[in-house]
């Protein structure tokens, strides 16, 4: 009986270390990609570059080389940051701030957010040494697909009466949103970091007299309506034919 324990012990421990190995050589797999992936990956990043450079129409061919160059460094480093660390390095838990578990975007942001200021510094400095401040703004917006005017624009259609002063702050929190989020490997990430300045605007328009839940409910109802009519319209064409 003893030496069928032991032999059943020293089965389990060789199937425990055969397992481990699997996981240990799936991550060396997944963390180290082939040099033919690698070099697919990176020339992917380069031609984007390339075309948000092209975009902004300089003149100078030494020039658009430097902001080509500093804005596929940046696009690399974010993509690997964010493919060497997963969110499993990040316990699950709860937000203090609101009691919930934390989810796995979450928890992805929470790592993704540790990158070095550097990679961050390192960009702006670069594009800001080359460019002008619109110019570094339109690169910004590329990396964020545009979402600031189409926010901004979002806002102005569920407060028509928006006022400059209340334009000029949700902007600004926007702006804040868009440097943010360029540190993040894609849309989904980036639509978070937007949530939380979006969500600051709707507390800066509460505490100036603003009542952002009623303001939303009646922008939703008025979109309801206004399908509710064209359908009922085009329903009364269809049965007039």
């Amino acid at each position: 009986m003893k030496k069928l324990n032991i032999a059943g012990a020293m089965l389990i421990a060789l199937l425990s270390l055969s397992g481990t190995l699997k996981a240990q050589e799936q991550q060396v797999t997944k963390s180290a990609p082939s040099p033919e992936a690698q070099a697919k990956a990176d020339a992917e990043v380069d031609k984007k570059a390339i075309d948000w450079v092209t975009s902004l129409s300089l003149t100078d061919t030494a020039k658009a080389t430097r902001v080509k160059n500093v804005i596929a460094t940046h696009l690399k480093a974010i993509r690997d940051w964010n493919n060497n660390h997963s969110y499993e390095s990040v316990p699950a838990g709860i937000d203090p701030a609101t009691g919930k578990a934390l989810s796995t975007m979450d928890r992805q942001i929470i790592i993704n957010s540790s990158l070095p200021k550097s990679v961050h510094e390192n960009l702006m400095t670069g594009l800001r040494n080359d460019l002008t401040e619109e110019q570094v703004e339109t690169v910004l917006d590329k990396y964020t697909i545009g979402k600031v005017a189409f926010t901004l624009a979002g806002y102005k259609s569920i407060i028509p009466n928006l006022t400059p002063v209340e334009e000029e702050a949700i902007l600004a929190n926007l702006k804040l949103a868009r440097e943010q989020a360029i540190d993040f490997k894609n849309i989904k990430q980036v639509s978070a970091i937007f949530e939380i300045y979006k969500t600051r605007n709707e507390q800066y328009l509460n505490s100036n007299g603003r009542n952002w839940h009623k303001l939303y409910g009646d922008y939703t109802k008025a979109i309801i309506a206004k399908k509710a009519a064209d359908k009922a319209a085009k329903d009364k064409v269809a049965t007039q034919k």
